[in-house]
């Protein structure tokens, strides 16, 4: 099941605190070690460290 959008805020800092709820749908946790970027269209994607090395090794795409 997927959760709802949930509305967050960026800091002063550029910081936003991710609902643990939400890292746990992605199979994230304390500790995770994940990669962002930018699509360039208004997302930002989180991926799991492991995943787009591997997603790198096989094809060359994050």
């Amino acid at each position: 099941m997927i959760r709802e959008p949930v509305e967050l805020q960026i800091d002063d800092e550029g910081g936003v605190a991710l609902p643990l709820g939400l890292l746990a749908e992605a199979g994230l946790d304390a500790g995770s070690k994940i990669l962002a970027f930018s699509n360039g269209d208004g997302r930002i994607v989180l991926r799991r460290q492991a995943d787009a090395i591997e997603s790198l090794l096989q094809d060359g795409t994050l």
